[in-house]
């Protein structure tokens, strides 16, 4: 995927730099949207910062609507390659498409009760962990209460965005 410099996403109109950037966000435009309102961007940090202002700024049904966007990991949409490009790619990444039929029930059966716990799929920036390290990560967060797990799945939406920003943008 090609990269973005960022003196040209300064001087992008909204229309364009939503439609380098709506992407970012899982099925989320309106985050790169309203970040636009913070050009210019000094530096990625800036720029990514501006996504997490977006996001922290928007009503809890907002919020959740971006964490309801994004695909249970290793779930049947991914196996069916039906998620976004960028998902698709992370998790093929930590070797998501390729488990066996028990890691494969395994993320089955802890992405069902962690959806039936708090109503949003599980939300893990994946690049650079290892399977060992999601299943961890859902048996850690399993236990949380619900408004602790909604603020710890926005920060793992900001960790992706951090991600995909760093691959897609040049300074």
């Amino acid at each position: 995927m090609a990269t973005i410099r960022l003196v040209d996403l300064n001087t992008m109109d909204r229309a364009a730099f939503v439609a380098a950037l709506g992407h970012v966000v899982e099925h989320s435009p309106w985050v790169a949207e309203a970040a636009f309102a913070a050009r210019p961007f000094a530096n990625r940090e800036a720029l990514h910062q501006g996504f997490c202002d977006a996001l922290r700024t928007a009503d809890a049904g907002l919020q959740r609507d971006v964490l309801n966007a994004h695909p249970d990991l290793a779930g049947k949409a991914a196996m069916d390659g039906a998620i976004g490009e960028l998902s698709a790619a992370e998790q093929h990444g930590v070797g998501l498409d390729r488990l066996s039929e028990g890691e494969y029930a395994m993320f089955h059966e802890l992405n069902d009760a962690y959806r039936a716990k708090f109503a949003f799929p599980f939300i893990f920036a994946v690049k650079g962990a290892s399977k060992a390290m999601i299943l961890q990560a859902f048996e850690d967060r399993l236990p949380n209460d619900a408004e602790h797990e909604f603020q710890k799945a926005l920060a793992e939406v900001e960790l992706i965005a951090r991600f995909r920003l760093d691959d897609l943008v040049s300074e």
